[in-house]
């Protein structure tokens, strides 16, 4: 399976919903029968986060999907309406522990000042560069203050690997209005990392 053509769970011979509902109401068996159904993509996009990062990483993609699913399966209380909703809860999940664990490692080094090691590095949705996990959370917690939607949208591009149409679906605007909001906050992002 490759980024680009993740398995789609809703046309997965079990239904991601079903099962998803049946957790929300407390079925505890359901949190196993959802893990085979959603593990595939969201080790995919857990993937993507490291790609180019050192092989002794402290921090594994394994280990985030599986830190990010326990996560959401033991909080359900929020209802996921879809395979789309709860992968975009998990990129929440995942930026949160990605975050955690670059600041962990920045404390460790006595680097406090937002530059850590390598392993705070995250690759960028549209292309193979980088930039510092830390640093864009500091501009994430910055747009969130001027616009809680625009930080949603680039949580879930970055840390959710969503295409712009999955986007578009989760945050409930047209994939062409998505799109035009995306390349703004590109260009937002860009002058924000830089410190312009």
């Amino acid at each position: 399976m490759t980024l680009d053509g993740p398995r789609n769970l809703d046309e997965s011979p079990v239904d991601a919903t079903q099962i998803l509902d049946r957790i929300r109401t407390g079925d505890e068996a359901a949190a196993n029968d959802l893990l085979p159904v959603v593990y595939e993509e969201l080790r995919a996009r857990a993937g993507a986060h490291f790609r180019g990062q050192p092989a002794n990483h402290t921090l594994q993609p394994t280990a985030l999907v599986h830190e990010a699913y326990l996560r959401l399966v033991r909080n359900p209380g929020t209802g996921w309406n879809s395979r789309a909703h709860f992968c975009a809860i998990a990129a929440s999940a995942m930026r949160q522990i990605l975050v955690n664990h670059a600041k962990r490692r920045a404390l460790a080094k006595n680097e406090i000042k937002r530059r850590a090691a390598n392993a705070t590095a995250i690759m960028t949705p549209t292309s193979e560069s980088e930039i510092d996990v830390l640093d864009l959370d500091l501009a994430l917690e910055k747009l969130a203050e001027l616009n809680p939607d625009h930080a949603r949208l680039v949580e879930l591009r970055f840390f959710g690997g969503l295409s712009v149409e999955e986007t578009s679906e989760i945050v409930g605007c047209s994939v062409s209005t998505t799109k035009r909001q995306w390349r703004q906050l590109r260009a937002w992002l860009a002058r924000e990392l830089k410190g312009d």
